[in-house]
C-alpha cells in the first residue's frame, strides 16, 4: 500500500473489504477449534471476518493500530535479524527494546534489551487484521515479513544464540507464524515454523524453568532469569493442530509447568504471590490448550482456580499485578499499592492475556461471569491506552496510583507494542460465540456479526451507547425464516431486573443475574430484539483492609475522579452522583470540601490527573 493512503482511505477500503469477508461461510476459526482434540468446547469463537465492528471505540483503535503496523517499514522491522544473519540491513533502526545492541541492566538502560522480540506479535496482528477486513495489502505486507525473516534463519536458529530470553521471543515468532498461515494463508509460514522450532530447541531449557529455577542458574546479569518457557505449551499445541505433528504435541507436553505450578493450581493451592503477572495470567491458556488437546481435567482446574485467585485480587478496573506481580492475599497490598507505585497494571499484556483465558474459560463453561470479567478489562483498562506511536511510543501501565496519570513507557517499542495489535484484532471473536443450537451475545458494542444457520444466512446488528447508558437494540436480518437460540449475557450488577422485548414487546423469560438468557424462536427478517439492563451507582472498596477507599462504579464502569489530588467523599454523595449527559460519560460529584469532582470513565480520559480509587467516610 502506498504510504500516501489516508486514514480515511484506509478505513474505507478496510471496512468495505470487512463486509466481504463477513459474507463467507461463517465457520469457527481453527485455534479456538481445535483439529486435533480431546475435547470440543461447548461454544466456538466466529471466524475474524463474521463479525464487523461499527463505529466506536474499539473500531477506531483496532484501525488506528492496524494502519500503523501496516505502514511500518519492512526493512526496519526486519533489520535486527539481518544483521544477526550477516545480511544487508538496509532501514532504520526501531530503536528501544528491537534494537540489537545497548542493553545495561546495571546502567539501567534497556535499549536493545530483546532484539526484535515483538516481531511475530506484529505479524500476528497483521495476520488477524487482515481476516478481519480481507485488505490485500495486509495480506501481501504479511507474506513479505515471513519471506524476509525465512532468509535470516539458518537450521540452528543463531539469532536465538546466547540471546537473553529465547523462550520469550521464540513464543512470539511462532504465534505470528501461525497465524501468517491460518489467517493469512502464508504457504510458507509453518514450514519456516518447523525449521525455527527444531533449532530453537537447542537454545531452551529441556523443560518449562520457573522464575525461581532460572534464578538458581548461573548468569550473566538478573535479566537472564526473566525467560518465559512456561508460556510455550499454548502455541506448541497449536501447532499441533494446525500440522497434525506429533512432534510439537509433544513438545508442548513437555513445557506444561506442572510440578511447581498447575499441580498445586489445581489441588486449590494459591502459588501466584510473588510471580510475574502477566506471563503467568498467560500461561493459563497453556493449561486450557492441555485440557482441549489432551483432555487433561487437572489443567482445565489448574486455569479455573488460578484465574479465581487473580479475580480475587483485582482491582475494580479488572486489572491485576501492580509491579507487574501477584501479591498475597488477605494482606491489603492493593490498597497499600496506591501510595507506592504507578505500575499498577501492565495493560495492553495483561488484557491480552485476559481476554484469551476469559475466552477459553467462556467457551468450556457458557458461565456468564467470565464475560462479566472481560467486559470490565475492556472499558476501565485497554480502550483507553494511548494510541502507539509511530516512533515507538506505547502505552505500558495505566496508574490507579494517588495521583494517576496516562503515559508512555520510557523505552520504544516494549512488549506491550506487541500485544496491543493483537488484543484490538481479537476484539472481532470476542463479541459473539456460537452454539449447536445458536448465538451468544458476549459483548454489548456497535457491530454486526454475519452467519448461518440450517439453511438460512443472517445478520445481527447492534446498535448502543453501552456502557454510557443501558439501552441495546439487535436488528435481525435472514434469507429465511429458522428456529434457533440468541442468548444475551445478563451481568452480574444490574440493579433490577432486566427487560428484553422483542418487536416492541415485552418477553417474559426468567433473566437472571450472572447468566445468559435464552431467546429462542424462529427468527425472521425484520425481527428486533430491545434490551434494557438497569445501572445504579455503587461502590466497590480496593480490598477489605481498605473500606474506605472506594471506586465508584456504573454498570461495568470505574469512574475516575478528576483532581490532582485524591478527593475526599461522602458516601452518601457519591451515591448521588449526577450525570452530566455530555460525550465523555461524566458524573458529577460533591466532595466533602463542597467542590464539585468530574468523574470520568478511563477510555474519555486523555492527559488529565485522576483518582482511581477515593476517600469516603
Amino acid at each position: 500500500m502506498s504510504r500516501n493512503v489516508t486514514r480515511r482511505s484506509f478505513v474505507q477500503i478496510t471496512s468495505a473489504a470487512a463486509v466481504l469477508v463477513g459474507a463467507k461461510s461463517a465457520l469457527p476459526i481453527w485455534g479456538e477449534q481445535p483439529t486435533n482434540s480431546a475435547n470440543s468446547a461447548p461454544l466456538a469463537t466466529f471466524p475474524y471476518g463474521s463479525t464487523r465492528l461499527l463505529d466506536g471505540p474499539m473500531k477506531r483503535q483496532f484501525d488506528d493500530h492496524h494502519s500503523l503496523f501496516l505502514h511500518l517499514d519492512d526493512d526496519r522491522l526486519l533489520k535486527v535479524f539481518r544483521q544477526k544473519a550477516g545480511l544487508p540491513a538496509p532501514g532504520e533502526d526501531m530503536g528501544g527494546w528491537y534494537d540489537l545492541e545497548g542493553f545495561d541492566l546495571a546502567k539501567n538502560d534497556f535499549h536493545g534489551f530483546v532484539p526484535g522480540h515483538s516481531f511475530g506479535q506484529y505479524v500476528s496482528g497483521l495476520a488477524r487484521a487482515y481476516a478481519a477486513t480481507g485488505s490485500e495489502p495486509t495480506r501481501e505486507k504479511v507474506s513479505r515479513l515471513v519471506k524476509g525473516y525465512a532468509e535470516t534463519l539458518d537450521e540452528k536458529a543463531s539469532f536465538l544464540a546466547g540471546y537473553r530470553l529465547p523462550a520469550y521471543t521464540y513464543d512470539k515468532l511462532s504465534c505470528g507464524l501461525i497465524d501468517a498461515h491460518e489467517f493469512a494463508h502464508d504457504p510458507m509460514a509453518m514450514t519456516v515454523h518447523e525449521k525455527l522450532t527444531r533449532g530453537a530447541m537447542t537454545h531452551l531449557p529441556p523443560k518449562a524453568l520457573s522464575r525461581a529455577e532460572q534464578r538458581a542458574l548461573p548468569h550473566s546479569d538478573e535479566s537472564f532469569a526473566w525467560d518465559e518457557s512456561y508460556t510455550l505449551p499454548e502455541n506448541l499445541f497449536l501447532a499441533y493442530e494446525r500440522s497434525g505433528k506429533d512432534f510439537y504435541r509433544d513438545l508442548a507436553v513437555r513445557y506444561l509447568e506442572d510440578d511447581s505450578y498447575f499441580g498445586p493450581l489445581s489441588e486449590g493451592r494459591n502459588v501466584l504471590p510473588g510471580e510475574h503477572a502477566y506471563s503467568h495470567m498467560n500461561a493459563f491458556s497453556s493449561a486450557m490448550q492441555a485440557y482441549l488437546v489432551m483432555g487433561s481435567q487437572k489443567h482445565l482446574l489448574a486455569a479455573k482456580n488460578g484465574f479465581d485467585m487473580v479475580s480475587a485480587q483485582g482491582f475494580a478496573t479488572g486489572g491485576w499485578g501492580p509491579n507487574e506481580a501477584f501479591v498475597e492475599p488477605d494482606k491489603g497490598l492493593l490498597g497499600e499499592s496506591l501510595g507506592k507505585t504507578h505500575a499498577s497494571f501492565e495493560t495492553p499484556c495483561g488484557a491480552y492475556a485476559h481476554f484469551k483465558i476469559t475466552r477459553y474459560l467462556l467457551r468450556v463453561t457458557k458461565n456468564a461471569r467470565y464475560g462479566d470479567s472481560m467486559e470490565r478489562v475492556l472499558y476501565n483498562t485497554i480502550l483507553g491506552a494511548k494510541q502507539i506511536q509511530p516512533e515507538g511510543w506505547s502505552f505500558y501501565y495505566s496508574d490507579y496510583g494517588t495521583t494517576g496519570r496516562k503515559g508512555y513507557h520510557r523505552d520504544k517499542w516494549p512488549c506491550c507494542s506487541g500485544t496491543l495489535p493483537q488484543v484490538a484484532a481479537d476484539y472481532h471473536v470476542s463479541v459473539y460465540l456460537r452454539a449447536d443450537d445458536g448465538i451468544y451475545v458476549n459483548l454489548y458494542v456497535p457491530s454486526t456479526l454475519s452467519y448461518e444457520f440450517g439453511s438460512s444466512r443472517f445478520q445481527l446488528q447492534q446498535s448502543t451507547a453501552y456502557p454510557y447508558n443501558d439501552q441495546v437494540e439487535i436488528r435481525v436480518s435472514a434469507s429465511r425464516p429458522q428456529e434457533h437460540t440468541i442468548y444475551l449475557r445478563i451481568p452480574d450488577w444490574i440493579a433490577r431486573e432486566p427487560i428484553i422485548s422483542l418487536n416492541g414487546q415485552r418477553v417474559e423469560v426468567q433473566a437472571r443475574r450472572g447468566e445468559f438468557v435464552a431467546v429462542k424462536r424462529e427468527w425472521k427478517n425484520g425481527d428486533r430484539i430491545r434490551l434494557e439492563l438497569p445501572m445504579s451507582l455503587r461502590l466497590e472498596a480496593v480490598d477489605p483492609q481498605h473500606p474506605n477507599l472506594v471506586a465508584l462504579m456504573r454498570g461495568p464502569l470505574v469512574l475516575f475522579a478528576l483532581a490532582d489530588t485524591q478527593p475526599d467523599f461522602k458516601r452518601t454523595d457519591l451515591l448521588q452522583a449526577q450525570a452530566a449527559n455530555n460525550p465523555k460519560g461524566d458524573w458529577l460529584v460533591t466532595s466533602a470540601q463542597g467542590t464539585t469532582v468530574i468523574m470520568r470513565p478511563f477510555m474519555s480520559i486523555d492527559d488529565e490527573s485522576y483518582s482511581t480509587y477515593v476517600r469516603a467516610s
